[in-house]
């Protein structure tokens, strides 16, 4: 009984030691960047064909396969919208991510 009695005391101040001792420092998280390979690459333009800035203009069948051309892109560059917001979103969660860290490090040198 006696020997409980030791082992509860040590224990109860060997607890209360580590309380005295102040708050444990906890580790600051590193951020990770959003991975390269989840940029989005953006569509390029169709080229222009040179007769559209020509004085007569251009020939049925050339404007219309711009035309088609144009649609084409806007049809890809509606689908790279969310994936380029969707990135944006990762790196500015990133950003905050690194500006937290460097306030973790410095409240650990304090």
């Amino acid at each position: 009984m006696r020997t409980s009695m030791a082992r509860g005391a040590f224990a109860a101040f060997g607890l209360s030691g580590l309380l005295a001792a102040g708050p444990a420092m906890a580790a600051c998280t590193v951020p990770e960047p959003p991975p390269a390979t989840a940029r989005p690459t953006k569509p390029p333009l169709p080229a222009k064909p040179a007769c559209l800035d020509a004085k007569g203009g251009c020939p049925g069948w050339e404007a219309y396969s711009y035309n088609d051309a144009i649609k084409a892109y806007n049809a890809e560059a509606g689908a790279f919208r969310p994936l380029a917001e969707a990135y944006v979103k990762a790196l500015n969660a990133y950003v905050k991510a690194s500006s937290d860290y460097a306030q973790c490090e410095v409240k650990a040198l304090q």
